[in-house]
Order: C-alpha cells, then structure tokens, then sequence
C-alpha cells in the first residue's frame, strides 16, 4: 500500500480522489444505482396498491381509519403523530406501508438486540462509588437525582477526582489532542462521525501509525456516511496495512433499509483510558478552521483526565463490540484512571442509543431547563424541536430564567437553517433570546446553566441528535471549567446579531417558504 508524506502528515489517498465525483464514479456509485432502483421498485408497487383505490374507496376510508386512530393511540412523539397523519391522509397506502415499513426495525433487528446484550454485560463494569453520588446529592438533590436517571439508563456513574479542560475551538483541541497522542503507551480509541483526510487527520495518522508500530493497540471507528464523501469504501484495510484496526459502522449496502437512519454520531477518543476528549470537533479541516465553508467555524470540546475517562473508554468497547464475539471490558477497564485529586466538581460522561426507546439527551437538557433558577446559555448548530423541547424552553423563559439560544449566522444546509426559523416566533414570544453567530458557523453542542452545571457532548437540538443518532456527551457539575464555558459563550455571544421580530419580518420570503414546506415533515428528516 502507498502512502503520501506532505506538510499536512501522513496520507493514504492521493488527492483528487475523495469527493462526490470519486464517490459517483467509485464502489459507491453503484450502491446508489441500486438503491435506486430498489426505490423506483417499491414506490410501483404503492402505485399497483393506488390503481385499486377507485374500487376499493369505502375500504381506503376505513383503513384510513384505523391508521387514524393508531397514531393517535401510539407512544410516537405528539410532533411525529402529526407528520406521520398528514402523509397517511394524503397518501393513505402509501403513507401506511411507509410507517410500517419504517417502524419494523428491519434492517438493524440484530444490532438493536447485540446492544441490548452488551448493556446488559456492561452494566457492572463500572460500579457507581456511592460516597461520590452521596457528595452529589448533600449539595443538589436535583443533579443527583439527575445523576441516578442516567446510572440506570445506562452505564454510566458519576465521578469526582477528574480534571476537565475546556477547549473553545476546534483548533485548541486539535492541537492538545497531539500532544497527548504522542504520549500514549498502550491504546488509542477514536470514534468519530466524520473522517476527511487533509491537515487535521494526517497529522493524527502520522502519530497514529508511529504507535501503532510500536505496538500501541490502535482501534479507529467512523460512520459508514463517509464513504459518500470523504473517504473510500476500502480505507478501513488502507488503515490495516499500518497496523491500525479500523471499522466502519453501519457500511452503506445496495439494500434499502431503516438502518440507514440511525448513525453514530458520536466523537471519543480515549487514551491508555486515563485521557479522553469529547465535544462537536470532528476529524476535518473545516473543524480547525483550515479550510473555510461556512465562514469561522466555531466549536468546542472537552478533556477529560481521571476517573471519568473508565465510561468513554467502556461506550467505546460496546459500540466496537458489535460486530466482536467477545467483549473486552475488564482488560481495558483495568488500566489506571489517575484520580486528580486537586479536581473540583463532579463527572458524567454518557451515551445516548436511538434504539432503547429511552430519549436521554433531551431528558438531560430538558433538566436542566426545569432546574434553571437564573439562567441557561445555549449553543447549538440546529434547532428542529419536538413539542416537548420548545415547551421546556419556553417555559423555563416564562419562569423568568434567562434563557439564550446561540446559533449559526451562516447555514451550512438551507433546510435546517429554513426550520430553525419556523421556531423563533413562538420563542422569541416566550422571552427566550436568540442570537446568530455573524462571524460563521456555530457547530458547538453546549448547554451552561446557573454558572454551575454544564453539558459538552454531540447532541444537537434537532430530531436526528434526540431521536436518531447514537449520541455521547459530558456532564459537568462545578466543575473549574464551568467559568470558562460561561465566558466563552459570553466571548461568542458578542460576535452575534440578536434576533428580534423585526429581524423576522425581513427575512427572505424563500427562506420563510421553505421552513413552512418542511415543517410538517421535520421529524422525518
């Protein structure tokens, strides 16, 4: 295997070869054909099922109906039930079997049923140390209570004794992420949503394959999505060849399936499991700031070193062991976790699964909301709520907690910039403040409330973070960053325009018709 060596490190592609056209033109390419064809396949045979409507109407009207009372009956999410009824009465066939369809967990059955598995055989890996959550709980019987919420959705307990820095760029993060890098021992964990070869992963993979060398257990995982723009379908055996294993999750297949749907989203890196780095950064150059898309890309992270690190080194093995016969925890759950004693404040590190039913990033940040005495400060690349999420922040403004919403003045797709706006009114009314980031691109996921608790993670505000993706993020309870978390968005709030409903009226009316097309189907999205 060839490798190319430039001032941006190590490369496995030559360039010119990433990108759509490759993408068109490659193993891809004919995957999408397929597809496609499969697409065209299905949607005759909803026509076969409309062509029968005129005999069969009275039938239509019942099975209508029924669908009808279904939805209504059904645990769907309020804001889902009313999308999923206006493409049944519109398109009663085909909008049943596309519910149907949707709904049969076909396509990801077996992996629903192996994360099950490996939750169940994690779960006591990591023991919640009762004098922590006692500590917890004698200074904020809501952040424990919190707390204990998370230990049972998941595996994750809270710590104290971990040192979290707080990086408010993804280039702060970058460049700290190498230095540590170059001091691992014994083995490397990345799991990233989005790998794109340049600057940013190539002096990564240089480090990357030195360790590896060297006998450092290397492990990288990214999300099958990439192969449609940033990276061939056979990168993971290019990664191999350098002693790296390498796994992609969810690999796009020529089968039409709602597997597709749910994607990792995610992005950990763990180290010899007593340093780990959380937040939005992906591994792309648009994420330092390199390369200019959106104008300055703003984004944020965090790194944790101590006790805490035990969890993202424990979400990592689960989401790796799916496609392994054996698990691996007690062998890397072992390495030391450094307690930094001097560290002030409280740890929680967890995931979020689409496919337990159990909707824990919301819940997080809807706790927060309800808890929230003075204020809560948001950053979040989107805005695409459910019912349950716009009451929560209208009502904690309504409450006279100062709720701001910090987001991107320059979109990086027109469809969810066009349904953030279909929000604002119905915000803005409630006394929540909002504010676009003039400068470019908000990509950071933060929540800062009280100048005492905060959330750093992957969890955007919108149905695919909360309902769809696989999802991982750090709770901090008075922790020293918190300060800086809170200045930081004090720091970006400055740079922003505030919207007003003056602001509103102007807006393109493009813009405006485009949210209300895609309103009613923004769960769907």
């Amino acid at each position: 295997m060839r490798t190319y060596r430039d001032g941006n490190g190590l490369s496995l592609l030559k360039k010119g070869k990433t990108g759509l056209v490759h993408a068109i033109f490659s193993r891809l390419g004919l995957i999408l054909l397929l597809l496609a064809l499969q697409v065209l396949a299905l949607l005759g045979v909803f026509q076969w099922f409309e062509e029968f409507l005129p005999h069969i109407w009275g039938g239509t009207v019942l099975f209508t109906a029924f669908m009808v009372l279904y939805l209504l009956g059904s645990r769907l999410d309020p804001t889902a039930k009313i999308t999923w009824l206006i493409v049944i009465m519109l398109l009663p066939v085909f909008g049943a079997l596309l519910f149907w369809y949707t709904q049969s967990d076909i396509g990801h059955r077996a992996v629903k049923a192996r994360l099950s598995q490996l939750a169940g055989q994690a779960r006591d890996s990591i023991p919640q140390q009762a004098d922590v959550l006692d500590k917890l709980a004698a200074g904020d019987p809501g952040a424990a209570a919190l707390a204990r919420y998370i230990r049972r959705s998941g595996c994750y307990p809270v710590f104290d004794r971990t040192a979290v820095t707080y990086f408010p760029l993804g280039e702060d993060k970058w460049a700290e992420l190498l230095r540590q890098l170059e001091q691992a021992e014994h083995f490397i964990f990345l799991e990233y949503f989005i790998i794109e070869e340049g600057l940013m992963w190539g002096k990564i993979l240089e480090i990357l394959a030195k360790k590896a060398a060297a006998g450092v257990d290397v492990r990288v995982m990214y999300d099958g999505t990439c192969e449609f723009s940033t990276l061939p379908h056979d990168y993971p055996e290019r990664l191999r060849a350098l002693g790296i294993r390498c796994k992609m999750f969810a690999p796009v297949s020529p089968f039409v399936s709602t597997h597709y749907n749910y994607r990792d989203h995610r992005k950990i890196l763990v180290i010899d499991g007593h340093t780990a780095f959380n937040g939005g950064v992906n591994l792309a150059d648009e994420y330092i700031n390199h390369t200019v898309k959106h104008g300055h890309w703003k984004d944020t992270a965090v790194m944790l070193k101590g006790e805490a690190v035990r969890s993202f080194t424990l979400m990592f093995l689960q989401m790796w062991g799916i496609s392994e016969k054996a698990q691996e925890y007690e062998k890397f759950l072992a390495y030391p976790a450094v307690p930094q004693d001097t560290a002030k404040g409280f740890v929680l590190p967890y995931g979020d699964c689409p496919l337990d039913g159990d909707k824990v990033g919301e819940r997080v940040y809807m706790d927060i909301l309800n808890r929230a005495r003075h204020h809560v400060h948001i950053m979040s690349p989107y805005l695409i709520l459910d019912g349950e999420m716009e009451t929560a922040l209208k009502f904690a403004a309504e409450r006279g907690v100062e709720v701001t919403l910090l987001l991107p003045g320059i979109p990086d797709k027109a469809a969810p910039y066009s349904l953030a706006k279909t929000h604002y009114a119905s915000l803005l009314a409630s006394g929540v403040g909002i504010y676009e980031y003039t400068p470019g691109f908000v990509h950071a996921k933060v929540f800062v409330s009280d100048s005492r608790e905060a959330v750093v993670g992957t969890i955007n505000l919108d149905y695919r973070s909360l309902y769809h993706h696989f999802e991982c993020a750090t709770y901090l309870y008075r922790t020293d960053c918190i300060a800086q978390i809170e200045a930081d968005f004090q720091d970006t709030l400055a740079k922003c325009r505030q919207v007003t409903e003056e602001s509103l009226r102007q807006e393109k009316l493009t813009l405006k018709l485009l949210g209300f097309v895609l309103k009613p189907v923004a769960p769907l999205m």
